[in-house]
């Protein structure tokens, strides 16, 4: 059991990509860690390192796959039953894509797809809310897209439950004024990381560009953001002024770019 004193972060997604890098910020900032993600080993490989790179006080990893009914609630009880130490920061940082036309994709994969990255999303939040509020004091940080803020043909149920995402955390934040809690969404647009592959993507223009975001950077900028309070940032200033321009272009302009990215490269 941790000490009572101890700051606790709950990062969903911890063994790889942008959720990585905010558990090694994390780690490197001496908080305590509780690590999330379907493969133990991964989880139990990224714990060695950061006890012993970062001494940090504390690694708890639970291995939860976060796409299935329930799990969530699991989760939260096993650390309330088990580990008993109070959070103090929420990231929701785990997160799937489903590339392919919305009548062609497989319907348990969309449905497994949109309880990870909503149901289990939501259910985490509501759970560890309520004990930050009774404090007055925690951060919640959301993983959003810049698929978020415009349709994304192709890859359409995903840019759907990132959407959900940002209206979400909009709402929260504004629901959380009179308190110190503050929640954050974090923007993100191509980024290399393994997404594109496990989306069945990996063949796609997106994919293909020389000029991904570096996931280390994109969480960093999350990462300042969350400690300031902040209740938005993007994982570039290159993603900050896409979407600025997404909004005040015509819809159809817009969902016609987003598919060109999401088309297979045939060079």
């Amino acid at each position: 059991m941790a000490s009572t004193n101890l700051r606790m972060a709950l990062i969903t997604g911890a063994s790889n990509g942008i959720g990585y890098h905010l558990a090694k910020l994390f780690a490197q900032d001496k908080y305590g860690l509780i690590l999330v993600s379907r493969t133990e080993s991964d989880l139990k490989q990224v714990a060695e390192e950061f006890l012993s790179k970062y001494q940090c006080p504390q690694v708890i990893v639970i291995a939860k796959d976060l796409s299935k009914p329930g799990s969530a609630t699991e989760l939260f009880r096993e650390i309330k039953d088990k580990y008993r130490v109070p959070i103090h920061f929420l990231v929701n940082n785990a997160g799937v894509g489903i590339r392919g036309k919305i009548w062609e994709t497989d319907l348990q994969r969309d449905i497994d797809m949109i309880q990870l990255n909503i149901i289990s999303l939501l259910e985490l939040t509501k759970l560890i809310l309520p004990e930050m509020i009774e404090r007055n004091e925690g951060r919640i940080l959301m993983l959003g897209s810049i698929a978020s803020s415009q349709p994304n043909p192709l890859l359409a149920s995903y840019a759907g439950t990132k959407a959900f995402i940002a209206s979400y955390t909009d709402a929260l934040i504004d629901e959380l004024k009179d308190t110190k809690v503050t929640a954050t969404l974090l923007v993100p647009g191509v980024t290399d990381t393994d997404f594109f592959n496990k989306a069945d993507a990996s063949e796609t223009k997106a994919n293909k560009t020389d000029s991904a975001d570096d996931p280390a950077d994109v969480a960093q900028r999350g990462y300042d953001a969350l400690l300031k309070g902040d209740h938005r940032a993007y994982g570039s200033t290159k993603v900050k002024l896409m979407v600025g321009v997404g909004h005040v272009l015509p819809n159809e302009i817009v969902t016609k770019v987003t598919r060109t990215f999401m088309e297979e490269d045939k060079k």
